[in-house]
């Protein structure tokens, strides 16, 4: 089977905050959207959402023909499915229940078209165990929230064809992602596990009392982070190697990386470490609300990716 007819309509399972990013993605893309959700009243959530991201996405720039009208909601699954060139399922995070969604949106959707799942960790071999046409089953994993950040990974399960993965990398491409092939399935994918490797330091190091909860965060941002938002860690290390590059780093200054790595440990996690993020974290956040940040961040890092195009590091 072939997976490469042209993407005109895209069916949203499941409406929550993935959900809705991702719809307000694709209609700022220029698609035609229908959204299902087996709650009536998730719609009117879903429409306010798409309002409230529009004005950024508006003001990042909008594909031809992109619009708010382009979307249209409905509780029957079925009916969602039935025309659907590309389907981007964001539902609860069970592995039960992923089954048999699967399942149901492959009996339901064109034998031709793709179905993605925005799963954070639950594998799609086993997500696709009970399709008759598992081959066409993938993950498309986004970077929260899908609507302002580019990152996809993208990963198959034993009975994924190639052809599928390839053309799902190739669909995210065009509409500006950045999707990242992983050539094996683990759980939480990568940019999760490389989250949760610096975060376990982090916790070390307040644990250890060697910095609080703020500085932690400098720590990253300023530093490290600042460096990342432009090239990754691998190709910085080019450049930490001087005029011998990649190469002189690996012959004489890895060995002192390696050390260090070495040294680091898991943290006791505990309900006095758990206060202490909170106390730190909201002490951080100071009067802000979660939708002043949110806002905040989705604006500096459309700016920062503004800027970044200008560029090309990899």
């Amino acid at each position: 089977m072939s997976y490469d007819k042209a993407i005109h309509r895209i069916a949203i399972v499941g409406t929550g905050t993935i959900g809705a990013s991702w719809t307000a993605h694709f209609l700022a893309r220029g698609f035609d959207v229908v959204a299902t959700n087996p709650n009536q009243k998730a719609e009117a959530e879903l429409r306010k959402y798409v309002d409230d991201a529009w004005g950024l996405l508006k003001k990042n720039g909008l594909a031809a023909g992109a619009s708010r009208d382009r979307l249209s909601f409905t509780t029957n699954q079925s009916d969602a499915l039935a025309k659907a060139d590309f389907v981007q399922e964001s539902a609860p995070e069970r592995e039960d229940f992923k089954i048999k969604l699967f399942a149901e949106l492959d009996a339901a959707t064109p034998e031709d078209s793709i179905i993605a799942s925005s799963s954070s960790g639950i594998p799609m071999s086993t997500i696709q165990s009970k399709c008759k046409r598992p081959e066409r089953c993938v993950i498309g994993h986004p970077f929260n929230p899908p609507h302002i950040v580019p990152l996809v990974e993208v990963v198959g399960g034993t009975k994924t064809s190639p052809d599928a993965i390839k053309q799902a990398m190739a669909f995210y491409a065009s509409i500006g992602k950045k999707p990242v092939l992983l050539h094996k399935e683990l759980r939480g994918h990568v940019a999760n596990r490389l989250q949760a490797a610096l975060y376990k330091e982090i916790l070390y190091l307040i644990q250890e009392g060697a910095l609080d909860v703020a500085d932690a965060d400098a720590a990253v941002c300023f530093g490290p982070g600042l460096r990342w938002g432009v090239m990754g860690p691998s190709l910085q290390w080019h450049l930490g190697g001087g005029a011998g590059g990649i190469q002189h780093y690996m012959d004489t200054l890895f060995t002192g990386l390696t050390h260090l790595m070495q040294s680091l440990q898991m943290p006791e996690i505990t309900d006095e470490l758990k206060k202490t993020i909170v106390d730190g974290v909201l002490a951080e956040a100071g009067d802000r609300t979660l939708d002043q940040l949110a806002e905040d961040e989705n604006e500096v890092m459309l700016g920062a990716m503004k800027l970044r195009e200008k560029h090309t590091f990899g």
